[in-house]
C-alpha cells in the first residue's frame, strides 16, 4: 500500500496522516496501542484516568507497541505537571491537550523531546498556542462528537489554516478515504477521528451500545448544553431528552450525585475537586453551575461507554456516526482510509 507523507507524518514518526483521539473511556492501551501498529497516531485519554492509572495505561501501551503514540492531559488539572513528568519520563511521543496549556509547559515538554499538540476550535486560538510553542493542532469543527462548537470543519478548517504556519489536523465529520483526501486538499496534514474509531473492534465500548451507534441515523445526534452546560453533541437518547426538558435545579441536583460518585471512583479528595473547578472556572469562564455540571460529566459517560447503560449514561457522538455502518480492526480500517484517499487523489492528478 501507498503512504501520504505530510507534516504530521514527519512530525511524530507515524507512517499515516491519521490520529485517533483521545475521547474519555474509551480510548485506552488497546485501542492507542492497535492504531499505533496500524501506522496511525493513537492518543490515550487520561482525563477519566488516575494517575496511577494513567502510569498503567502507559506502561501497557507500550508493551503492545513500539511505535509513537500520545497522551491527552486537561492543562487545567491540579496534578497536570505531574503527568507531563510521566510522560517525559516514559518518553511519550505526543502530548495532546483539550484545553491549551501554559507557555512554561509547552517549553518543558518540547525541551524533552515531547511534540506538543494542543486542540483548539477557533483560529485565535490557534495563533495563540502557536506563539506559545505548540508543533501542531488538531481543530474540531462543529460536527465531531463531545464539547464543540458551531462553526462547521469545512469553514473552520481553512479560517485556521490561513491564520498559523504549524501543522493543522482536521476532526469533526471524516470517517473516510474522501474526507482524508479532501483534507489534505485544504492544506492540513492529516485528519483525526473519534466516532469513527469508537466503532472499530478494538474499541472497548460494549457491543450493545456500538450496534446502538450503528442502527442511528444522520439527525440522530443533538448539541446539548444540558449535559455539563457547555455545547456537548451526543446521541440524541431519551435520557438527553429529559436532560433537555429539566429544570435547572434537577439537573444540578443529578450533577452533584454524579460528582460525589466521581470523586469516589478515582479516589479524589473534595478538595482536589474544588481546586479544578476553581481553576476550570477561571480558565473557561464557566459559572459556578456550569462547573458542577462539568463535574456530572464523567459519571454520564462512563454509563453508557463503559457500562452499556444507555438509559442511564450519554453517549458522545459526531455526526458521522449516522454514515458509519461497520466495525472494522484498526488495520482495516487506516488501511482503506489511505488507499481510498491516494487512488482519489491519483484519480484528480489524472484530470488535471
Amino acid at each position: 500500500m501507498g503512504r501520504l507523507r505530510t507534516a504530521l507524518t514527519d512530525l511524530v514518526g507515524v507512517e499515516h496522516p491519521i490520529v485517533q483521539t483521545g475521547m474519555g473511556w474509551v480510548a485506552g492501551p488497546s485501542l492507542v496501542a492497535a492504531t499505533a501498529e496500524a501506522g496511525g497516531l493513537g492518543i490515550l485519554a487520561s482525563a477519566t484516568m488516575t494517575y496511577p492509572e494513567l502510569e498503567a495505561a502507559v506502561a501497557k501501551t507500550k508493551a503492545h507497541t513500539g511505535k509513537p503514540f500520545g497522551v491527552n492531559i486537561r492543562a487545567d488539572a491540579t496534578d497536570a505537571p505531574e503527568r507531563i513528568d510521566l510522560l517525559i519520563r516514559e518518553k511519550v511521543a505526543v502530548a495532546s491537550f483539550a484545553l491549551a496549556p501554559k507557555k512554561d509547559l509547552i517549553a518543558k515538554l518540547k525541551d524533552a523531546g515531547v511534540v506538543v499538540i494542543p486542540s483548539i476550535g477557533a483560529a485565535k486560538h490557534a495563533v495563540k498556542v502557536a506563539s506559545w510553542g505548540a508543533d501542531a493542532v488538531i481543530v474540531q469543527g462543529g460536527e465531531g462528537g463531545g464539547h464543540t462548537g458551531p462553526v462547521a470543519t469545512t469553514l473552520l478548517l481553512p479560517s485556521v489554516l490561513d491564520a498559523v504556519d504549524i501543522p493543522v489536523v482536521a476532526a469533526g465529520g471524516f470517517f473516510d478515504g474522501r474526507g482524508l483526501a479532501a483534507a489534505l486538499a485544504y492544506g492540513a496534514a492529516g485528519v483525526a477521528m473519534g466516532t469513527r474509531f469508537l466503532l472499530t473492534r478494538e474499541s472497548t465500548v460494549p457491543e450493545a451500545v456500538k450496534q446502538e451507534y450503528l442502527r442511528r441515523q444522520l439527525q440522530d445526534t443533538v448539541v446539548s448544553t444540558k449535559v455539563d452546560g457547555m455545547p456537548h453533541r451526543v446521541l440524541n437518547t431519551e435520557l438527553v431528552q429529559r436532560l433537555e426538558h429539566s429544570g435547572r435545579a434537577r439537573g444540578l441536583a443529578a450533577a452533584v450525585t454524579n460528582a460525589a460518585k466521581f470523586k469516589s471512583m478515582t479516589g479524589m479528595k473534595w478538595s482536589t475537586l474544588v481546586r479544578d473547578g476553581l481553576a476550570m472556572r477561571k480558565t473557561k469562564d464557566l459559572t459556578w453551575s456550569q462547573v458542577v455540571m462539568a463535574a456530572n460529566t464523567p459519571m454520564l459517560l462512563r454509563a453508557g461507554l463503559v457500562e452499556g447503560n444507555t438509559q442511564a449514561g450519554v453517549l458522545a457522538a459526531g455526526q458521522v456516526t449516522g454514515i458509519i455502518e461497520d466495525l472494522p480492526t484498526c488495520q482495516e480500517l487506516i488501511d482503506r482510509i489511505v488507499a481510498d484517499a491516494i487512488a482519489r487523489i491519483e484519480e484528480l492528478q489524472k484530470n488535471l
